[in-house]
């Protein structure tokens, strides 16, 4: 690939991760709208892990309040509250990591070619899935959600108000972001404003919620990555730094829009693409 379309899908990514507009659907939509080729997954989930770190620096204190919760949980040091809170991030990270094994592993492949007519390429679902049909549904139907959430839902609880019902709730709404259109950032802040969360918290508990998850699919992509060759290799740490960059700009927007602004606009935003896709493509 070229240091463009490098660039472009490190923008792309970056700007989309964090708001609720869904930033896989986004970039699977480069090759229709540009004449770059399709990057692929294992680029997606690259520049996914640049969105990471992103977090890890943004959210540093929070990050730094888990750990601690996860070292009182081996025995290493006290921390009552951080110590439940990291427990209800790892329980929200269950389904997630489970639904993405399960695809990794072609369980549901027999399931999603006899209910949805979807035709298996070389076993791999989440490539077999990238259209913009499916895309577009996602947006429009995730962002109606978002939308209905963001208007009735209460403004009573913080990040530290978190229980294991709310951990699990949020964290089977991440799972479904593993199909393309979805967007994780989005359908967590539609659970967490559901449950209660304001606006600023939903959007603090969705990221911190991504990290185990995120990590989890770099681990697992990493070793593919390296076995593609180290041209894929390179281009992937190329994505991953710019995401970085553009991933972290993004967030501080994001989290200062939303303590004065409702989720209208996103939603606006998703219904507006969904229908453009159905009619363009």
């Amino acid at each position: 690939m070229t240091f463009l379309q490098l660039l472009l899908i490190a923008i792309v990514q970056g700007i989309t991760e964090f708001l609720p507009i869904s930033s896989s659907g986004h970039l699977i939509l480069i090759p229709y709208l540009t004449d770059f080729p399709d990057q692929g997954p294992l680029i997606d989930v690259a520049v996914h892990v640049g969105s990471l770190l992103a977090i890890m620096v943004y959210f540093f204190k929070d990050v730094a309040m888990l750990a601690r919760g996860g070292f009182a949980s081996v025995g290493l040091g006290e921390a009552p509250e951080a110590k439940k809170l990291f427990w209800w991030i790892v329980l929200g990270t269950i389904p997630a990591v489970a639904f993405g094994l399960s695809i990794k592993l072609g369980l549901f492949n027999g399931i999603a070619t006899s209910l949805f007519g979807i035709e298996i390429v070389d076993d791999d679902l989440m490539s077999s899935i990238r259209f913009t049909d499916l895309i577009a549904f996602n947006l429009i139907f995730y962002g109606i959600l978002l939308g209905i959430a963001d208007h009735f839902g209460r403004e009573v609880k913080k990040f530290e108000d978190m229980t294991w019902r709310d951990g699990l709730i949020v964290g089977i709404a991440q799972a479904l972001a593993i199909i393309p259109g979805t967007s994780r950032s989005g359908v967590t802040m539609t659970a967490a404003r559901a449950l209660g969360y304001n606006r600023f918290e939903s959007a603090r508990f969705s990221f911190l919620l991504s990290i185990p998850a995120v990590a989890g699919a770099g681990v697992l992509i990493v070793p593919e990555i390296f076995e593609a060759g180290g041209d894929l290799a390179f281009e992937a740490l190329i994505a991953g730094v710019l995401t970085f960059i553009a991933a972290f700009l993004t967030m501080a927007f994001l989290m200062n829009f939303l303590k004065k602004a409702s989720m209208l606009v996103f939603v606006i935003y998703r219904v507006v693409m969904g229908a453009a896709l159905l009619m363009l493509f």
